[in-house]
């Protein structure tokens, strides 16, 4: 297995493709790739549909996945708003490339059998696939299908993101091997001598203590331990510092413990949804999420220390868990994140690059980041959900 990536912020597309591809031949030691994925910025309007041309051109056998975005991510570089593409491309032996696309109305219902999405993804739970996915936000609810997929392919990780380059229906483009596409999802499955690992950075930190939600209905949070959310969050703004205490002002958000989770949970493993407002006179919330009653919330902060320390705690638990460094990785990072949160750009591929390696990465800026958190996949917001890639002869 071989992995390069590339970004080229060349004025034309031919230009920055041809830049981009000569320089993965030169990490690929001038041999073919067997998949190239590809993101292209919005900037480059109209020309942005030729892009599988320009591929079929250079590497007539390469299986292309891709889309256009707002900001793009390759070689250690994130260009936001500029005109650029990012490439990276792979050598793949043993690796079965499964790729799918699908509208929404194609997919089985939410309860349909397994044999339903099997036909609809051309993969079978035998084969092991990992998926890649991206999806256009105008079309394809993606949080509506993700819990049917991981009851289809339970042993299956699906890491991706949602589209950002279009702005209304009918402007995002999806790359898939000869086929460029305006709508609905595309999928690729990844099969045979490959490990695909996920870290899933929410960007946020705990404030105060979990909580049993004791009261709810729907996405109202009425009662935690018998208290009102008003109650709670006035007792915890007390105790907190003046910088947390203006972040619960404007930036507070609400974590959910997943089933089967303990009482003890650790930063990182609650799934992180936004707080939408207070009822003045209940003192209830509404949150971003369907509630269960007795399940488990904390609420939490964030600000670009809460992001940076919440990706380099996953990073830390991803080297203590893993023996290789990865071949290459793909990093799906929200809009919101970036140079408008850090001040500075490159800050998660720097981040990555500090703690893995010099390994090539590529990826884009989301309108969505689809991962999973203890087990089950889901549609994030101001995530960094990285898909990090290895041959299983790499595995201890």
């Amino acid at each position: 297995m071989l992995w390069a990536s590339a970004i080229s912020t060349a004025g034309r597309l031919d230009a920055a493709v041809a830049d981009a591809f000569e320089q993965v031949e030169r990490q690929l030691d001038s041999q073919d790739p067997d998949l190239v994925i590809a993101f292209v910025t919005r900037e480059f309007g109209a020309e942005q549909a030729s892009l599988r041309r320009l591929l079929e051109a250079r590497w007539s056998e390469a299986l292309l996945f891709g889309c256009c975005a707002s900001g793009v991510i390759g070689a250690g570089r994130e260009i936001e708003r500029e005109a650029a593409v990012a490439i990276s491309a792979a050598i793949l032996p043993g690796i079965e490339l499964i790729p799918s696309h699908v509208e929404r109305s194609d997919l089985p219902q939410t309860f349909a059998g397994r044999a339903a999405w099997e036909s609809a993804l051309h993969a079978k739970p035998s084969q092991a696939p990992q998926f890649l996915v991206i999806t256009d936000p105008f079309t394809f609810a993606a949080e509506e299908i993700l819990p049917s997929l991981d009851h289809a392919f339970p042993g299956s990780l699906k890491i991706g993101g949602l589209a950002s380059g279009g702005r209304q229906p009918g402007s995002t483009l999806l790359y898939l091997g000869h086929n460029t596409y305006r709508s609905g999802a595309i999928f690729l499955g990844l099969s045979g001598n490959l490990q695909l690992d996920s870290i899933v950075a929410q960007g946020c930190r705990p404030i105060g203590d979990p909580m049993f939600v004791t009261a709810c209905h729907g996405n109202l949070l009425r009662e935690l331990d018998g208290q009102t959310p008003r109650d709670v969050l006035t007792a915890a703004y007390e105790k907190l510092n003046a910088r947390d205490r203006e972040l619960v002002g404007h930036s507070l958000f609400i974590g959910l413990a997943m089933p089967n989770q303990g009482p003890s949970i650790p930063a990182g493993d609650f799934l992180v949804r936004n707080v939408l407002g207070m009822d003045p006179q209940s003192g209830a919330l509404w949150v971003g999420a369907k509630l269960e009653a007795n399940s488990i919330v904390q609420f939490h902060v964030r600000d670009a220390l809460s992001s940076a320390q919440d990706l380099e705690r996953a990073l830390t638990r991803y080297r203590s868990e893993h023996y290789a460094t990865p071949a290459g990785a793909l990093l799906f990072s929200c809009v919101g994140r970036g140079a408008g949160l850090y001040g500075t750009p490159d800050h998660d591929s720097n981040a990555l690059r500090r703690s893995l390696g010099e390994l090539p990465i590529a990826g884009f800026f989301c309108s969505g980041e689809i991962g999973p958190v203890q087990g089950f996949t889901q549609v994030h917001g101001h995530t960094s959900a990285v898909a990090l890639i290895s041959p299983k002869a790499a595995r201890p």
